[in-house]
């Protein structure tokens, strides 16, 4: 039997756009950044300077700029507020890389660049990080704390991307009143191995709450390379976990975590939405434009409301081999038709829903081999376990989600072997229903 690791290392390596693995082809210059630097300074090793907008200056296609641990604090955006209710950037990454040449922001090996920004007081909407630029790849930086400092806007970001063709890889963002990550009209991005988490929007012009998603993906254009998110964690953010409303290019959810979201960071305190995966829809309105998303091998537990909830959404997406656990339901497909209507959308094959309420507006989607289609009798023995803690574990040391027993079939489940082929990898003769392929223990 094919392990379940290597059953997810393939799938990760079929589906990596092949603009993200083509090799730099020219020789190419490292610049380093540290909190004590210089921007007066060469950017060496010896010799680092202090802010990536120096080292943005710097930089070509294939050039890496490394960030030496500690804190790189912020406290006033690159322009001033034109109004309460303008947006401004600590950060404004514009500079592009080309295609199999991308700019690398990386943390250096071993070490945690914090970016904080809760020192900002600059009176109107702010990004931490905007990103413009095509071709980047940030990895490993941990992004704290963008403040709003008025009652006048829905909310702040930690880091908003119209680039495209871009890699957030092992990003840790968190803390932010507003979205932890949110892609605005860019495509083609890659958000591997990151984490979003406590976000809430308190002074948000539509209600506490309201706008503090984990992951975001909207306003893209049609016919645009999808938006990527591949093991993600969004957890005890004040409103959605992920949240895919008002976009017109497909967005891709694979291997990804989402839990406690709608309530205040910490509490059990009702705040925004609270939905785990929120697969699209367009203000509960109907639009011909619509495209489908896609959410598979993903888990969403204990959020307020829906564990997978299509919103709205005008045409059914795919929800392949997800887990669903302790949610309010644990999948709510309610759609809307060409006249407005509420209807059942969604392509729902080898799922698991499992305590809270189950199901909700199924009429009208297209359903089999999942665990309430097959009138298997569920209970805790079919898990190794069903503990809701320790989710937030450290991450192994390639980024990937660290491997719990959380959730996963014990090797007598009845649900091994129960699923159906969708065309993609599994171990045994058909695929094992959830999340988790099981691995034989």
């Amino acid at each position: 039997m094919i392990l379940a690791t290597t059953v997810r290392r393939a799938l990760l390596i079929s589906l990596l756009p092949m603009a993200f693995v083509v090799p730099v082809s020219h020789a190419a210059t490292t610049y380093y950044v540290a909190p004590n630097g210089n921007d007066g300074a060469a950017g060496t090793q010896t010799a680092p300077c202090a802010t990536i907008a120096r080292a943005q200056r710097a930089a070509k296609p294939g050039d890496t700029v490394y960030f030496r641990c500690g804190t790189y604090a912020y406290t006033r955006a690159t322009s001033s507020c034109a109004s309460q209710t303008a947006t401004v950037d600590a950060i404004t990454l514009n500079k592009s890389g080309s295609a199999g040449n991308s700019i690398r922001y990386w943390a250096h090996p071993g070490e945690k660049p914090v970016f904080t920004f809760s020192g900002m007081g600059d009176d109107c909407r702010i990004k931490g990080f905007d990103v413009t630029g095509s071709h980047l790849h940030l990895r490993g930086l941990e992004v704290v704390g963008v403040p709003q400092n008025n009652n006048r806007n829905h909310e702040s970001w930690g880091l908003w991307i119209s680039g495209s063709n871009n890699v957030f890889e092992q990003i840790d963002t968190h803390h932010h009143m507003g979205a932890g990550l949110f892609i605005s009209g860019g495509s083609g991005n890659l958000v591997l191995n990151s984490d979003s988490h406590d976000n809430y929007d308190l002074r948000s012009s539509n209600g506490a709450g309201e706008s503090g998603d984990g992951f975001g993906s909207h306003y893209t254009p049609a016919g645009r390379p999808a938006n990527v998110f591949r093991g993600c964690r969004a957890w005890w953010n004040a409103d959605d976990g992920f949240d895919l409303i008002s976009t017109y290019s497909p967005v891709l959810i694979e291997n990804s975590w989402a839990w406690r979201n709608g309530y205040v960071p910490g509490t059990t305190t009702s705040a925004g939405n609270g939905a785990g995966f929120k697969m699209g829809g367009f203000g509960r309105e109907y639009d011909a434009g619509a495209v489908k998303h896609t959410v598979r091998f993903s888990v969403a537990f204990n959020n307020k409301a829906a564990g997978f909830y299509s919103n709205h959404h005008p045409v059914a997406n795919d929800y392949f081999n997800n887990t669903s656990y302790g949610n309010r339901p644990d999948f709510d497909m309610r759609g809307i038709n060409s006249s407005g209507a509420s209807v059942g959308r969604g392509n729902l094959r080898n799922n698991i829903a499992y305590t809270g309420t189950l199901l909700a507006n199924m009429n009208g989607t297209t359903a089999s081999h999942n665990s309430w289609n097959l009138g298997i009798p569920l209970s805790d023995a079919q898990f190794r376990s069903v503990s809701t803690s320790g989710w937030d574990a450290p991450r192994q040391a390639d980024g990937s989600l660290p491997v719990l027993p959380h959730l996963r079939l014990t090797a007598t489940s009845t649900l091994i072997d129960k699923g159906t082929d969708v065309g993609l990898p599994h171990s045994g003769s058909v695929p094992d229903l959830g999340a988790f392929e099981s691995d034989g223990r």
